[in-house]
């Protein structure tokens, strides 16, 4: 007996290790272990003869090699593998024939009627009443996910197996019936509790989503509040470019001009240095026409300052603009504002108008640098020519 057996495990292990695909999770050589583990366990709680037993421990360590050829059916591939093997290590005839039968005890809708019928069927579902059943009902889910058989959400597995608790499975042997049911029971509360609890996550995620649409719809949505936000922030940053630029030439110019009345203006009396009058005009003129323009391009533009009601009440003017309200009262500004915060559309607007006008504030500042720099660039190449000419006209 001891030999046989030890010769099985080793069959099983190395089957398993060389056939089994690594998807089978739950179905493998550990499950194999655990059912064997049930069956001695229920074999010292009954009364079976001896070649029974042995016939039952050899059926609980062949019972699922068939899952090495296919899933659905394996049952019979199992019978197959485990004549071929008891064949081949002499096995007496009877014992093949028990193990054969008690293999197909198995299956899911046999119905054992002997003893040992019912401690092999009650072996292979023995982790329904133990500690490690969550563990195991795990596997089993992950097994079924990876060999594309179905992917229960966890809160269809708890109802899957509620109704394999309460409907589809049931203990047959006595020792299984009086020691391992209350723990099942206990088992079927732990998953009842899950699914209590899972219920009560749904429905608080439920209610969540809906508040979460409901201040959606009351609220401007963030994708909206980005896009005005980011590009009034380019709006200013354009703006302070275009200032910083302004201010470099003005003070370049103003430097070129001081240089000019400093050092070339007061030598022009001289009759040798008449022939720098003309060069020295175009640069000085140059220069002030470029100061001009970079002045103008940062000048502000301050509008009236105050508007009306009526002139809210039909969107004529862009209170969010400090031009248009800078003289008027702020119990009469705080009025707009209100008019204003009480449609999200004319929220919408007002921001889009407040861009608008900034552009073109944007607009007339960068067409003045254009300008500027452009006259600075021809004052300078005609100041060198002129230079160029006079000196080598002398």
């Amino acid at each position: 007996m001891a030999d046989i057996l030890e010769k099985v495990d080793k069959f099983v292990l190395n089957l398993f290790t060389e056939k089994l695909p690594n998807t089978f999770i739950y179905h493998n050589y550990n499950h194999t272990q655990r059912v064997v583990k049930s069956t001695k366990e229920l074999i010292e709680n009954s009364e079976i003869n001896v070649k029974e037993e042995q016939a039952l421990v050899l059926a609980a360590w062949l019972h699922d090699t068939g899952y090495t050829v296919k899933s659905k059916g394996h049952e019979a591939e199992s019978i197959r593998i485990a004549e071929d093997f008891l064949n081949k290590e002499n096995v007496d005839q009877d014992i093949i024939e028990k193990v054969k039968k008690y293999i197909g005890s198995t299956r899911l809708s046999a119905i054992p009627k002997t003893l040992p019928e019912k401690i092999i069927k009650d072996a292979d579902s023995s982790h329904l009443a133990k500690d490690y059943f969550e563990e195991m009902t795990e596997f089993l889910r992950q097994e079924l996910r990876v060999q594309n058989i179905r992917n229960f959400s966890s809160n269809e597995w708890n109802a899957e197996n509620i109704k394999l608790f309460t409907e589809k499975h049931r203990y047959y042997s006595p020792y299984a019936v009086e020691h391992w049911k209350p723990k099942k029971d206990k088992n079927l509360l732990s998953i009842l509790e899950n699914q209590k609890k899972l219920g009560e996550k749904y429905d608080k995620e439920k209610t969540k989503a809906k508040l979460k649409a409901k201040y959606k719809n009351d609220n401007p949505e963030r994708g909206v509040q980005t896009l005005y936000r980011t590009t009034l922030r380019n709006h200013i940053k354009l703006s302070d470019i275009a200032d910083t630029k302004a201010n470099i030439l003005l003070s370049v110019n103003a430097i070129i001009i001081s240089l000019a009345l400093a050092n070339i203006i007061p030598k022009l009396d001289a009759a040798s240095n008449r022939h720098l009058m003309m060069p020295t005009l175009v640069l000085v003129c140059f220069s002030v026409a470029s100061i001009i323009l970079s002045i103008m391009s940062t000048r502000p533009n301050v509008t009236s300052g105050e508007f009306t009601r009526e002139q809210i009440k039909k969107r004529e003017i862009n209170i969010l603009f400090f031009g248009n309200f800078h003289k008027m009262k702020f119990e009469e500004y705080m009025w707009g504002i209100n008019e204003i915060l009480k449609d999200k559309d004319y929220i919408y607007e007002a921001l889009t108008k407040d861009l608008y006008l900034l552009g073109i504030v944007l607009n007339r500042k960068y067409r003045l640098l254009r300008w500027t720099y452009t006259i600075f660039m021809t004052g300078i190449i005609i100041s060198v020519i002129s230079f160029v000419i006079a000196f080598w006209s002398v």
